[in-house]
């Protein structure tokens, strides 16, 4: 198995300098061309929660497809959260987690064949209270359990975990290893590593890092990760 895989917070396509512009977010996609990707607040937060990118930017200027998640007509994601795969995957199976929040809070599971070899891909997008993040990451570490053996999997997202090994860290790294990618927030200047990617035990990690084009400091207020990926 070789796989590429990403994680980005885009932030309903509002780029650090006030505009929403998904075409842009797409230009940064293109540039890690990863096989498996995990946005994060990838609907729009008020009315139908329409998708930032559309069925038709995606069908027209991007080699991905999106998951299936969406619970609204318009919606791509799952409380924001969404999975982007090549369109020449396939998918074999897919799931909304309901995690425990004060506000609506959610994971979204897929699982994968990318050239033949089937890996599940959790996203997720963590509260902001380290308490409820503990609580939402033993929710996840709980699925994740209870649905094997089963594929390897990688879990990604914007974990908004500010400590370097303690809380909700310390809960995932139990069973899996951490993508060392680097700080990836705020994007203007990266101090903060909010984004992570972790892989089981049946992975290993042979490159990771922080994606950091000129498009990529201005798409968003986090900075996409990615990690590329092969069977231990």
């Amino acid at each position: 198995m070789r796989l590429k895989v990403a994680s980005y917070n885009i932030r309903k396509a509002i780029g650090t300098d006030r505009r929403r512009n998904p075409e842009r977010i797409l230009q940064v996609l293109r540039e890690i061309d990863a096989d498996v990707v995990a946005l994060q607040e990838a609907d729009r937060r008020f009315g139908q929660r329409a998708a930032v990118l559309t069925p038709h930017l995606l069908e027209e200027h991007s080699d991905w497809r999106s998951v299936g998640l969406g619970m609204r007509a318009t919606s791509m994601g799952w409380h924001g959260n969404a999975l982007l795969v090549r369109k020449t995957a396939t998918i074999l199976d897919c799931q909304q987690l309901h995690l425990p929040a004060l506000e609506p809070r959610g994971a979204v599971s897929v699982d994968v064949a990318v050239g033949g070899e089937a890996v599940r891909v959790i996203g997720m997008h963590l509260d902001l209270s380290g308490l409820w993040r503990r609580r939402q990451a033993a929710a996840i570490l709980q699925h994740a359990a209870h649905r094997a053996p089963g594929p390897a999997t990688v879990m990604m997202g914007d974990l908004n975990e500010w400590s370097r090994a303690s809380g909700c860290l310390s809960d995932f790294a139990r069973d899996f290893h951490f993508a060392e990618t680097g700080p990836s927030f705020h994007a203007r200047r990266p101090i903060a590593r909010l984004d992570r990617i972790m892989v089981s035990r049946a992975l290993r990690v042979t490159a990771c890092g922080v994606h950091q084009s000129p498009a990529a400091r201005v798409a968003s207020d986090h900075l996409p990760i990615w990690a590329e990926i092969v069977a231990a």
